[in-house]
């Protein structure tokens, strides 16, 4: 005989209840907050895999173990080699310049064990985190230390195999705390008949992230180097963030905070454009004059504009997070912002050709794709910062930004060159 609903156990009841009374609407649902959430969790994990699997590509590259005959008491029991490479040259295929080191399979075998070591550590310290502090916390500083972490690879290897073991440790301990901390936001966020969906859709940005990253980090390796791989995809993303960020959420900004009408909005958010048209021509006209008259070099002229480009706008913003309700100084400084940020347009986005004149394009292309990640991301981290507190939302937003923007001219200082490098010369080009 079928129980009735008030013959169930208490606690029975309180399991079935949200799902019985829960309707489905999956029109509202896709612009709801919580998919907003997801749309971040999914690019965030994108993000961690990409920086996760990079070093299982790289590492072919790094070691001089692909050569069978290299190693000792190796069988010639092995399928024949299906590179257009002469024999016993497994590294003509890389470009020439990136170091490569002598280390054995059994220590290439630790070094890429050595993450979950780390990753093993920090898994239950990760769900305590964020019931403590908040998944949120957790999860942007286990992504921002990924992202610092990576940067320090190419420095590791040089230094030796046991300094690269403890860095893989290190990233292993930084991307522990992400998963625990997904699932404590999914936790609050998602209702019960739309966690299967939400947490799958979440999850697949792993996947996702591996399958571009592989073979984007083997083009890499082969034509730039690989430590390329580790510096390529953590700066550009940084650079794309603020602008847009200001490109697609200002209008919003001016609407609900400053509480502009529809005409006003439509011409103060038009005016910082201006500003960024005018900046954007004088700038290029500056850095060819600096350039002309050798007041500096050209790595030190494309690093000055960039960091002004930077900064200033990251500066800005945290000032706009903190005028509260003051119009005139809001606009201001959005205005200032989107104007100065245009000077990175002298700096490491004319770098390309600065250093790599044949392959410029493909150049651009790989870390304008890699920007671009961005754009996707930072109109669903506003929805979803703004969800709740309006002001302090924004506010969030714009420190999120700033901070970002402060990242990569650090960056971009200490690795940034204004030479032509070896794998995109003529006579290498030729070779």
């Amino acid at each position: 005989m079928q129980q009735s609903t008030e013959d169930r156990p208490e606690s029975d009841q309180e399991d079935a209840a949200p799902l019985l009374n829960q309707q489905l609407s999956l029109g509202k649902g896709l612009c709801s907050a919580r998919y907003s959430l997801v749309l971040i969790l999914h690019f965030s994990l994108f993000m961690m895999y990409s920086l996760r699997v990079n070093l299982s590509i790289a590492i072919i590259a790094m070691t001089n173990g692909t050569n069978p005959g290299s190693l000792p008491n190796s069988s010639t029991d092995v399928c024949p080699s299906r590179s257009h490479a002469q024999p016993n040259s497994s590294h003509r295929e890389f470009t020439q310049g990136a170091p490569v080191y002598d280390w054995s399979a059994e220590t290439q075998g630790v070094i890429l064990s050595a993450f979950f070591y780390g990753y093993l550590f920090t898994q239950l310290l990760g769900g305590y985190w964020s019931g403590q502090f908040g998944g949120k916390l957790v999860l942007g500083y286990g992504l921002l230390s990924t992202s610092a972490l990576t940067l320090l690879v190419p420095l590791a290897a040089g230094l030796g195999a046991a300094y690269l073991i403890g860095l893989q440790a290190l990233l292993g301990m930084a991307e522990g705390v992400m998963f625990p901390a997904q699932y404590t936001l999914l936790a609050k966020w998602a209702p019960p008949l739309e966690r299967s969906r939400l947490i799958q859709l979440a999850d697949a940005g792993c996947t996702f992230g591996t399958f571009v990253t592989f073979p984007a980090a083997g083009i890499i390796c082969q034509y730039m180097g690989w430590p390329y791989v580790f510096y390529i995809f953590v700066p550009c993303f940084c650079s794309e963030w603020l602008f847009y960020t200001l490109l697609t959420s200002m209008p919003m900004y001016m609407h609900e905070v400053l509480h502009f009408d529809i005409r006003e909005n439509g011409l103060l958010a038009a005016l910082p454009y201006i500003g960024n048209w005018l900046c954007t021509i004088v700038s290029g006209v500056l850095a060819d004059f600096l350039l002309s008259k050798q007041v500096f070099s050209i790595a030190t002229v494309r690093k000055l504009f960039s960091v002004l480009g930077m900064m200033l706008p990251a500066i800005s913003l945290v000032a706009v997070s903190y005028v509260g309700c003051d119009y005139t100084a809001a606009v201001v400084f959005l205005t200032f912002s989107m104007t100065v940020i245009s000077m990175c347009g002298a700096g490491f986005y004319t770098n390309h050709m600065d250093i790599a004149p044949r392959y410029a394009g493909f150049v651009l292309g790989v870390t304008n794709t890699l920007g671009t990640v961005s754009g996707i991301i930072a109109p669903a981290a506003v929805g979803f910062f703004t969800s709740q507190d309006l002001l302090t939302g924004w506010r969030n937003v714009f420190c999120v930004s700033a901070a970002l923007n402060l990242f990569g001219p650090l960056f971009y200082v200490t690795f940034g060159s204004g030479t032509i490098q070896d794998w995109a010369r003529e006579d290498t080009a030729l070779q």
